[in-house]
């Protein structure tokens, strides 16, 4: 990206924001961490007691004594951690590039000494991009991570983990005949089970089951309050713009390099189907972030169980970003038996560092870890923590559909000279195509036709004269204001309809070439 690209992005981001300030009601706080510690962050967790655990790219785990703001090692000499669980102050779980390992104090003396492998049922080829990410745990004690595809930016290892597949080149091109190679494997690709994956790990024996295909970098996995899964996967090929996607068994979500680990996959390779019967097969994502507008890299999404610690959050989700400073909230609903929903900021600046890779909220003071990283690409270093003033801000707290529109809830009670004129949308879809990222296409602005404010004033309930499925809708707030005077926190939210109320879903292979129109089909007709 050149220098004048990188300042345009970064001002579409700030423009988002209204000038009042989140920090009137949060205080962060950067964590001295240990000297001659590299200080990018791969997973974060707070144990029941309250001690932090935090796994670093370099392989170390510490714990930090909050009280005391006291470090001590934990464990080293682990590979790439990429996510943690603490179990308890002396057990924790590690996801390394290699495994998923269980690590044990035995003897109460603050560092592991027991190393064990919960499983190793995926394949490495060697490939740079290959990272694993999780766990998280269900209701009912089972795992989930995730794995990276590998990046045609770099070869394989000549000595691999697991059985290699692949439909256009065998492994010896791989590694002795590259530059031929490489253009037959696609931007992204998947020769070792099971990259592109979202597996199962059986919470009591270890067993790993492939759960969900059709990931990119899913970094990383949570749940919300009723054990959905959620999974962030980054702009790139097949992906216009980054994406939250709702986990279920046996679904295809869009990238189709996974898809040669498929039992039932006769195709051959992937990229030789075309792009509608590879459309045919996906479960669309629940939401997009819009590129360089809401995010350019979302990470971790963790749910808010502070029980009102942290503020009017309880039971949402946060996500953070990589390449801005900025925490998002995320407001996913089921309508008509299909994920979709809106994400907004919720903070930016302030103090709040880039590269926000990975969360956790302690459930004894509700505030809010934040670890940052950057591999030596885009973000920040360290940890940082977010605690709640206990003052309520002015900020949309809900969005949902209607039939005509939608409903926008606030935290507090809206002006009595709220006009339908501070509510101004957008809305457009990204093209589902092989390509790295998609432009913004078929663009409008909707016009507000009904304007309802609810008896307890903090509900405005809009009806718009154009509702259509497969779209983003993109709302700026201008000039919103509570009742007692305090300007709304965040003025953006972007909501991506797949189903109207009453079910109706988007055009079969729409924004593929073949359904809606895209901009290239415009101009070929122009």
């Amino acid at each position: 990206m050149n220098r004048f690209l990188l300042i345009v992005v970064v001002l579409s981001f700030i423009s988002t924001v209204s000038a009042a300030s989140i920090a009137d009601h949060y205080d962060i706080e950067t964590i001295p961490l240990p000297m001659g510690l590299d200080p990018q962050v791969g997973g974060l967790s707070v144990s029941p007691t309250g001690t932090l655990f935090a796994c670093f790219h370099r392989g170390e785990v510490f714990t930090y004594n909050a009280e005391h703001k006291h470090w001590h090692q934990f464990a080293f000499g682990l590979h790439e951690p990429l996510g943690i669980i603490a179990v308890s102050d002396r057990e924790i779980l590690v996801m390394q590039r290699p495994e998923l390992t269980r690590l044990i104090d035995s003897d109460g003396d603050g560092a592991a000494d027991v190393f064990e492998t919960v499983t190793d049922g995926f394949g490495i080829s060697g490939n740079y991009h290959e990272f694993a990410f999780g766990p998280v745990k269900d209701k009912n004690g089972d795992l989930f991570i995730g794995l990276n595809v590998a990046s045609n930016g770099d070869t394989i290892h000549s000595e691999i983990r697991g059985e290699f597949r692949h439909f256009n080149v065998e492994q010896k091109d791989m590694t002795s005949n590259w530059k031929t190679a490489k253009g037959k494997v696609g931007r992204m690709y998947s020769v070792v089970p099971y990259r592109g994956w979202v597996m199962k790990v059986d919470g009591k024996t270890g067993a790993i089951t492939p759960w969900a295909s059709g990931l990119r970098s899913p970094n990383s996995l949570g749940f919300d309050a009723d054990g959905n899964l959620f999974v962030c996967d980054n702009q790139g090929d097949w992906l216009g713009s980054s994406k939250l996607f709702t986990i279920e068994k046996d679904k295809f979500y869009g990238h189709p390099a996974s898809l040669v680990w498929r039992k039932d996959w006769k195709s051959g390779h992937p990229l030789n189907v075309p792009v509608a019967e590879i459309d045919k097969l996906r479960t669309r994502e629940t939401m997009f972030f819009p590129q360089s507008i809401m995010a350019n890299s979302p990470t971790q999404p963790l749910l808010d169980t502070t029980n009102g610690k942290f503020g009017p959050y309880a039971n949402q989700l946060f996500v953070g970003e990589m390449n801005i400073s900025r925490l998002m909230r995320l407001l996913p609903e089921n309508v008509a038996g299909s994920w979709q929903g809106a994400c907004l900021p919720f903070m930016d600046k302030n103090g709040l560092s880039n590269g926000n890779n990975r969360l956790a909220f302690n459930p004894k003071d509700g505030s809010l870890y934040i670890g940052h990283t950057h591999l030596s690409w885009a973000g920040g270093e360290g940890i940082q923590r977010l605690r709640w003033k206990g003052t309520m801000p002015m900020d949309i707290h809900g969005m949902t559909l209607t039939k005509n529109g939608f409903d926008i809830r606030f935290t507090k009670p809206l002006a009595a000279d709220t006009a339908a004129t501070s509510f101004e949308f957008k809305r457009y879809f990204y093209e589902y195509h092989e390509a790295y990222g998609a432009k913004q296409d078929d663009i409008a602005k909707p016009n507000i036709t009904a304007f309802t404010l609810s008896a307890d004033k903090a509900t405005i309930s809009l009806t718009l004269d154009d509702l259509k499925p497969g779209y983003v809708y993109e709302l700026n707030l201008k000039n919103i204001k509570a009742a007692d005077g305090s300007e709304v926190i965040n003025t953006l939210v972007c909501y991506t309809i797949n189903r109207l109320r009453d079910g109706t879903p988007a055009p079969p292979q729409f924004g593929t070439g073949q359904g809606a129109p895209t901009k290239k089909e415009k101009e070929k007709e122009e």
